[in-house]
């Protein structure tokens, strides 16, 4: 199941332009793109603020789930992360922006920064228990992966848990199944079955392990699978798996032990 697309955009010139920018701002350190932006996401947003977001937000849906709202770097426009989307509203409600906003003078995406910022703030509160961990005694990187058991790439990420571990990462598995939780007649999908059965296993490592050799033993119990589904929406995730470093960037998707540790070293 694709994520719930409630804001349409097309792409076109302005698409092409974005490129261009983009592959400027590409050579910049990855660590900079975390970094706190003129320190507008620390001015505090009034009530009344809030409740105009909101309430322009509200217009285009109400089923709309608003996370969190910050003075933007843009003067003039607050910014927004609602239902798996960032955005910009400008302080009178009327204008919204949707994109990433690059700042050209620093040649950073400082949307990157604030998804990042959410990021790191929304899974620090997953804790460890609802996870499948595997991690090296002292490990110097931790990683959160949205991953499906059924997913090839995960399976293939799989395979390289002991080298990614004797690297000194650490991968902590949150279940993303990638056809979501139920089907449109209302029944639990196959794969959101299969995950449950995993997090509800007595030995969740080697129920994992075993899902990925299509190997499940049935089990259900109080599990965290549709939470942390709705939370890989809320974070932006659209496939699996999906690598998130301990400062909130994305790493990427399918990644070898050598390009996750280089791609952790940038963040550094």
């Amino acid at each position: 199941m694709a994520k719930l697309r409630w804001l349409t955009v097309s792409a076109g010139a302005l698409a092409l332009a974005f490129g261009a920018v983009q592959a400027q701002t590409a050579t910049s350190a990855a660590a900079a793109a975390v970094a706190p932006v003129a320190s507008a996401a620390s001015q505090a947003v009034s009530p009344a603020a809030q409740k105009m977001v909101r309430e322009a937000i509200a217009k285009l849906s109400a089923k709309v789930q608003v996370d969190a709202i910050e003075v933007a770097p843009l003067p003039g426009f607050y910014q927004v992360i609602a239902s798996g989307q960032l955005l910009y509203i400008s302080s009178d409600g009327r204008y919204l922006l949707n994109g990433d906003l690059l700042d050209l003078t620093a040649k950073r995406n400082v949307s990157d920064a604030a998804w990042a910022r959410f990021r790191q703030r929304e899974l620090a509160q997953v804790p460890a228990s609802a996870r499948i961990v595997y991690a090296p005694k002292n490990p110097r990187y931790t990683v959160s992966v949205f991953t499906d058991v059924n997913c090839s790439f995960c399976r293939a990420l799989h395979k390289h848990i002991a080298a990614l571990n004797a690297a000194g990462i650490a991968v902590e598995y949150l279940a993303w199944p990638r056809e979501g939780v139920t089907t449109t007649a209302g029944r639990p999908t196959p794969t959101y079955t299969e995950m449950v059965s995993v997090w509800c296993a007595q030995d969740r490592k080697a129920a994992f392990v075993a899902a990925t050799e299509d190997r499940v033993k049935s089990a259900t119990c109080t599990n965290p699978v549709k939470d942390q589904f709705d939370l890989g929406v809320k974070l932006g995730v659209n496939g699996t798996p999906s690598i998130i470093g301990p400062d909130g960037r994305v790493l990427g998707g399918y990644l070898t032990p050598e390009q996750l540790l280089a791609a952790l070293r940038q963040g550094s």
